[in-house]
């Protein structure tokens, strides 16, 4: 993914809402399960961390990455981005 794709990703985000929050149990099996779930029906989605959580939102938004296999897009701060297209269908069109 290139920095101009990451970007509109950014933009589109910018106005969402995070639907999940990881808090101080940091990250589960259920937790790592349901961002999958959601990724398949959203494609893009945003999670923030509350205070309570001691790991660092860069490590926790790799591991997200790596067990979701979709792209970290963004972490600002306490909040994280990530994106998978899907395997048919795709809403979000990329730029080149």
């Amino acid at each position: 993914m290139n920095s101009k794709q990451r970007a509109y990703l950014g933009s589109l985000a910018s106005s969402m809402t995070p639907i999940f929050q990881i808090g101080k149990a940091s990250l589960t099996p259920e937790i790592i399960t349901a961002l999958d779930e959601a990724l398949e029906k959203r494609e893009l989605i945003k999670v923030s961390v509350l205070k309570n959580c001691i790991d660092d939102p860069r490590e926790i938004a790799a591991m997200i990455g790596e067990r979701t296999h979709s792209e970290v897009v963004k972490v600002i701060g306490k909040k994280m981005i990530f994106y998978r297209q899907p395997k048919k269908n795709p809403k979000i069109k990329l730029p080149e």
